[in-house]
C-alpha cells in the first residue's frame, strides 16, 4: 500500500511539472545593443508632455515696453495666412503689436481703346471704320463709365499693349493706352519695440516687405 501511494504521488508530481513547463512563457530575448549615436524608441506615453496652455501663452507674451520705443509699420502682407505667420513670429520680440487692413491699387494689365464718342451712333461708325480697315477684336462699350468707347484689347504685357496701340495709330485712329487697376486688401503690422529689433531676421528674410516709421501714439499709451 505504501509503495503504491509513493508511485501515485510521484506520478502526480511529474504531471504537475510537465503542465507547468507547457504553460510557462519564456522571457523575450534581450534586444541587441544600438549603434553609437542612435537613440532608442520611446513610447508615446513615455515622451515628454507638451507645454500647458499657460506655458504656451507665457511664451508668446510681448516684451516690456522700453523707455524709448521704436515704432514701425511692416508690410504689405497679401493674405491673412501671411499676416498670421508674421504676427506669431514678431510677437515675442516686441512690446506692442497690432495689424490693420487697407485697400491698395493692384495692376491687372493694360487697356487699349478709342476715346468715348459723343453718341452711340458715332461709336458704331468708328467700329465700322475699324472693320473696313481690317481691324479685328474690337468692342463698343454701351454702358458704364467707359460708355461709347471702343475697346481694342486687354493685355497683361505692356509691350503687347504698346504694339496694339501703335498699330492703330499708324492706321490713323486715336488709340490710347491706360493701365487697369483694382482695389485689393493688404495688411500691415504696427509695432513698438526696442531699437535693436531685427524684424527681417524674425520674419526669415521674407521678400517684398518694408518697414516704415510709424506714429507711436496708437501703440503706446500716453504717460500721465
Amino acid at each position: 500500500m505504501i509503495l503504491r501511494g509513493l508511485v501515485v504521488l510521484l506520478a502526480c508530481m511529474n504531471l504537475a511539472v510537465a503542465l507547468w513547463w507547457w504553460l510557462h512563457t519564456p522571457p523575450p530575448p534581450a534586444a541587441p545593443p544600438l549603434p553609437p549615436g542612435v537613440g532608442s524608441l520611446v513610447l508615446l506615453g513615455e515622451a515628454e508632455a507638451p507645454p500647458s496652455a499657460d506655458q504656451a501663452e507665457l511664451a508668446s507674451v510681448p516684451l516690456p515696453l522700453p523707455e524709448a520705443p521704436v515704432c514701425l509699420s511692416i508690410g504689405p502682407f497679401g493674405t491673412p495666412a501671411q499676416l498670421r505667420a508674421a504676427m506669431s513670429a514678431l510677437t515675442p520680440w516686441v512690446a506692442r503689436i497690432q495689424y490693420r487692413e487697407v485697400l491698395a491699387g493692384s495692376l491687372r494689365g493694360y487697356r487699349v481703346y478709342l476715346p468715348a464718342a459723343a453718341s452711340r451712333e458715332e461709336a458704331l461708325a468708328s467700329a465700322r471704320e475699324l472693320a473696313a480697315r481690317g481691324v479685328r477684336d474690337y468692342y463698343v462699350v454701351t454702358a458704364g463709365d467707359q460708355e461709347n468707347t471702343v475697346s481694342l484689347g486687354l493685355f497683361r504685357d505692356l509691350g503687347n499693349a504698346e504694339a496694339r496701340r501703335d498699330e492703330l495709330l499708324a492706321l490713323g485712329f486715336p488709340a490710347r493706352l491706360e493701365p487697369r487697376t483694382e482695389q485689393v486688401p493688404q495688411w500691415w503690422i504696427d509695432l513698438a519695440a526696442g531699437p535693436d529689433l531685427d524684424w527681417r531676421a524674425a520674419l526669415g528674410g521674407e521678400p517684398g516687405l518694408e518697414g516704415r516709421p510709424a506714429d507711436c501714439a496708437g501703440l503706446v499709451p500716453p504717460t500721465s
